[in-house]
């Protein structure tokens, strides 16, 4: 795993003395890459036993090997997370591999890019599914462990799209929006049982998401002002100092942790200024593409006709090679 996913200076390394988390489990959605699989590989490298969460077999299989082959108590379940046996399922696996469950990190998300006009509404049920309550769903499974636990935890990975409703992403907003009210609400009501509840808000990351969003309208249009900004060193984050952050914040029980400059600066105008902020909105939304007949186009289709540089999208391509997304050819 060294060659792709590397391994940070600072980082403890496996099996070096206790680790801070010795013996405790966590269990990681939307862990088969991206940022899901380095928040998983910062827990295993701190000595967290991991659960790895993810869709399809395959993926999960290639990362539950590189992991293993650092020498990381690890196992993966897969299934859909939005399906009514999902919570059980990855529970009943926590326990057959690991025991009681510590940690639960809610990262798995879907994206959908293009203007309102050419969503519809099972667009946003797909979104709402996803990142609300299918997360919903595997809280209430998991509180059982997670209020007995010594340091029962719960990290809720929403986005600044739940604070800032961001054009051409109505979808995912409205899906953060709600997960971003739960997690806070969660956090105040769980309190007495000792279980606490961080909500992650991160702004762009170079994780390769680009590859793996779905677009619509002008697909190769909205494709190209996505994984453009996906990839600009002053708007997306390195995925890697992200998981380190996030982890650290879930281990001291943090709030709240907002992720990126623009993440934190962006939040603030909108809180307190949010005239100013519906203004800055509104002209983003006129330079965006207008309505289009695409519908559903996955990111690797988008960029085949995208006239996009490849040297724009550099930066988060390497990084999507290496943390598990599909290549895109421009």
């Amino acid at each position: 795993m060294a060659h792709l996913l590397g391994r940070r200076r600072d980082s403890p390394r496996l099996g070096e003395g206790p680790p801070p988390g010795a013996t405790r489990t966590a269990l990681v959605t939307g862990a088969s890459r991206g940022l899901g699989l380095l928040i998983a590989r910062e827990l295993a490298a701190r000595g967290w036993r991991v659960m790895l969460c993810a869709r399809y077999q395959d993926e999960l299989r290639w990362a539950e090997r590189r992991l293993a082959a650092d020498g990381a108590s690890v196992a993966s379940c897969a299934c859909d997370i939005t399906a009514p046996h999902a919570p059980q399922q990855l529970m009943d696996a926590v326990h057959e591999h690991f025991g009681p469950l510590e940690m639960l990190v809610n990262n798995a998300g879907t994206i959908q890019v293009g203007p309102f006009d050419a969503l519809g509404e099972q667009d946003f049920r797909t979104a709402m599914e996803t990142m609300l309550f299918a997360p919903l769903r595997l809280i209430a499974a998991a509180l059982p462990d997670l209020r007995t636990a010594p340091s029962g935890s719960v990290v809720n990975i929403t986005s600044i799209g739940g604070r800032i409703p961001a054009p051409h992403l109505l979808p995912y907003v409205t899906a953060k929006f709600a997960a971003t009210g739960l997690s806070q609400g969660l956090r105040a009501e769980l309190a007495a049982a000792g279980v606490s509840v961080t909500t992650v808000i991160p702004g762009l990351m170079r994780t390769g998401s680009h590859t793996a969003a779905r677009f619509h309208g002008q697909a190769a249009a909205e494709y190209s002002w996505f994984a453009a900004a996906a990839s600009l060193p002053l708007l997306s984050m390195d995925a890697e100092r992200a998981a380190r952050a996030i982890v650290r914040a879930a281990e001291r029980r943090r709030p709240e942790l907002v992720l990126t400059p623009a993440a934190v600066i962006g939040s603030r105008v909108q809180a307190l200024a949010p005239a100013t902020a519906t203004r800055l909105l509104t002209l983003a939304a006129r330079l965006l593409p207008g309505p289009g007949p695409d519908r559903d186009v996955p990111g690797a289709d988008a960029a085949r006709t995208a006239s996009l540089p490849s040297w724009t999208t550099a930066l988060a391509d390497r990084a999507g090679h290496r943390f598990g997304e599909p290549p895109v050819h421009h």
